[in-house]
Formats: structure tokens, C-alpha cells, sequence
């Protein structure tokens, strides 16, 4: 049955098409919506919905789980649950969250956790705007609709997760010995998330949606995964590089994009939900605004978004962790120089939304801080003024 739904472009699409077939039987349920859960930090974190004759109440928005008790309950014992009606649950689903689900014409929900291999995915939301039409028929009807989109999700994302891990094993196997530790890629895929879910709150009609913001950070870990390719010698040497070596440096954009392509065909991951993001990241992140980057000299808004949202968190990092030959600096520091070189190297857009979560950097910073992170990365790239 699934396959009947693999032609869309995206997983929302995929989840759209469903909701169609579903409504033809249900007409009543006008919203589905999946929230992934992030493990590390507790978070559940909107990916993608479909949305019929309602408004949609939460668009890239996360929240912790144990302050949504009732998600944290559904979590904790792995069942589904209805909700008959919202304006007498008040508490349960926590003020602010039942306020918005009836500002919205939401009065009732069927909710079911996404399990996978025993742990906790994510949520499925199945939203009416009726009261009480979550009936026993109803609740064994979507049952299997649930388990349709569950799987649908988990297969959307798995080849992602892949992929992912067969990269860094063979950067294991590969010896790449780069200081590019696993909190440093940790906060920098989170810094890219903030970044991306600013934007997206910016952009009006959903232009920038949570799925792809979802892939960003799933894939920005391996921005340089081509280093692997890259001599020691090169890719160890403290402080700047000579020419010689910067051009060798270069290379590592397409040995990381030869590589993704040749891991996904030999290990027969197939070509992965949102795939061209992950290959822009690795290709373009050391592009520049002003056309001075490489590996293709591209401007602007030419640059791919997902490219640029990298590179702004993977430069931020790299300043504010320390190195062989540089302390860490600070917060502040490390802002005013995106600042001086906005619109230079980096987007003007994705620097202002880093600096509009300066808590949430230094919550992050805090969660995932160790005072031996090396990262290596920004002398190779950005040689101005530090």
C-alpha cells in the first residue's frame, strides 16, 4: 500500500496524498501531523502535516517531551489515546498548547507514538474539528492509517540515518583524524537547526518547511566528509595554509560529494529523501556571498540555502571551540565576526537568525561542551582577520 504513495517528491506530499484516501472514508479528520523526537535532548520538534479546512497550529516548533505531560504519559506507556474533547482537557495537553489547538478549530484528537526498534520516534496526530468523533469504528479504522504513515516516516528517514552512519564508519575505518569531534558536529548540526527553523519562521507560506529543516540538521554532520580523501600533513596543520596546500584543502568538496554518491549505490541505501541537500551541503558550504568561495565560485543567492545555513553554524563552532593554536572565543566575538563578513562570505539572513537564539546557543553549548574540542576546519576556509 505504501508504494502507491512514492512518487511524491517529499514526505509531506507522501503524508498529503494519505490524507486524501483518508478523507474519502474519514472526512471528518482535517489534520495529520508528525513530531519527531530528538533523543539527546528531549525534544519533540514538528516535521510534517497535512491540513484541511483548519488552520495549522504549530509550524517549526519544538517543545521538551516532559513538558507536554500528556505526551510524556502516551510516551511512557506506548499507547494511543483519544482526546473526545479539548475545551475539557484544559490541563492535560498543557494550557498554551490546548489554547492554540482550539483557536485553530480543533476540538478533538487521536494521538499514537511512533515506535521503532523499541524507541520512542516521534508522534502521529490525527486532528478533527468535531467533538467526540474519535468512535471506537473510527479509532480502528485510523489504526491502520497509522500504522501506514508511521511506517512511511520511519522509511523516510531510516536511508537518511543510513547513510549517515556509513559516512562516519568509514571515516572510522579511514583514520580521519580531523578534531572534528562528536560534539562539535553535535552543536553544529543543532546551531544549523536553529538557523534554519529562524528562517522558516521568516518565510512566510511555509516557503521554508520543517522537513526540510529536519534533513538539514540530520545531514549537516557531514558537510566535510570528504576530508577523508586528504593528507594529514594538509588536514592536521595548525594555522594558515600555503597555496599549495589551500588548493589541495579545495578538493575535499568533490571527494565528499563522489563519496556520498559511491556509499549510497554500493551499500544500496537508494537515494535517500531529500538527497540533493545533503550533496549541497557537502558541496557548496564553503561557497562565499560574494563569489570568492569555492569549489564553484557561486554568489548569493545562487548558493544553495542549506549550504549556507552550514556554514555559518560550522564557522561558529569552529570559533568557539578551542584550538592547538587558539583559544576559544567567545560568543560575542565569534557573532561580530559573522557580522563584519555578512554579505561577504556569509548569508546576511542566516547570521541574523544565529544571533536571534543566543540563549539556545549557549543552552547547547552547555549540553554538549567539553573542554578537548579540537575542531579543526575554519583556518582552511576563512583565512580574513582572526
Amino acid at each position: 500500500m505504501l508504494d502507491a504513495y512514492a512518487d511524491a517528491a517529499s514526505v509531506q506530499e507522501q503524508l498529503r496524498e494519505i490524507h486524501l484516501t483518508l478523507r474519502g472514508e474519514l472526512p471528518g479528520v482535517v489534520r495529520v501531523a508528525v513530531a519527531l523526537y530528538d533523543r539527546r535532548t528531549d525534544v519533540i520538534k514538528t516535521f510534517v502535516h497535512s491540513t484541511e479546512g483548519a488552520a495549522q497550529p504549530f509550524l517549526h516548533y519544538e517543545a521538551r517531551l516532559h513538558d507536554v505531560p500528556s505526551l510524556a504519559a502516551l510516551a511512557a506507556h506506548g499507547q494511543p489515546r483519544v482526546l473526545d474533547d479539548f475545551a475539557a482537557h484544559g490541563g492535560a495537553l498543557c494550557g498554551r498548547h490546548t489554547e492554540v489547538l482550539l483557536g485553530c478549530g480543533y476540538r478533538s484528537s487521536f494521538t499514537l507514538p511512533i515506535i521503532d526498534q523499541g524507541k520512542l520516534f516521534g508522534f502521529l496526530f490525527f486532528d478533527a474539528a468535531a467533538a467526540n468523533f474519535f468512535t471506537g469504528a473510527a479509532v480502528q479504522h485510523l489504526a491502520i492509517y497509522g500504522r501506514l504513515i508511521s511506517l512511511l516516516i520511519i522509511n523516510a528517514l531510516t536511508p537518511a540515518n543510513t547513510l549517515r552512519s556509513l559516512v562516519e564508519v568509514t571515516k572510522a575505518l579511514s583514520h580521519l583524524r580531523n578534531g572534528e569531534t562528536g560534539l562539535h558536529l553535535e552543536r553544529m548540526a543543532r546551531y544549523a537547526r536553529l538557523i534554519a527553523r529562524t528562517l522558516a519562521d521568516r518565510s512566510g507560506d511555509n516557503a521554508i518547511d520543517d522537513e526540510f529543516v529536519e534533513f538539514v540538521f540530520r545531514f549537516a554532520p557531514l558537510h566535510d566528509v570528504g576530508k577523508i580523501g586528504i593528507p594529514d600533513s594538509i588536514l592536521l596543520k595548525p594555522g594558515r595554509l600555503n597555496e599549495a596546500e589551500f588548493a589541495v584543502m579545495k578538493t575535499h568538496v568533490t571527494k565528499g560529494v563522489a563519496l556520498i554518491e559511491k556509499i549510497a549505490q554500493s551499500f544500496g541505501v537508494g537515494r535517500p529523501q531529500h538527497i540533493d541537500v545533503l550533496r549541497n551541503i557537502v558541496h557548496f558550504h564553503h561557497e562565499a556571498c560574494d563569489g570568492s568561495g569555492y569549489a564553484e565560485g557561486l554568489k548569493g543567492d545562487a548558493i544553495p540555502l542549506e549550504a549556507r545555513v552550514v556554514a555559518v553554524a560550522d564557522v561558529f563552532d569552529a570559533l568557539t571551540s578551542k584550538r592547538s593554536y587558539k583559544p576559544a572565543w567567545s560568543n560575542a566575538a565569534a557573532l561580530a565576526y559573522l557580522n563584519r563578513h555578512a554579505g561577504i562570505i556569509f548569508d546576511p539572513l542566516c547570521v541574523a537568525a544565529l544571533a536571534e537564539n543566543k540563549e539556545a546557543v549557549a543552552a547547547l553549548q552547555r549540553q554538549f561542551r567539553s573542554d578537548d574540542d579540537s575542531p579543526e576546519g575554519f583556518h582552511e576556509a576563512y583565512t580574513l582577520d582572526i
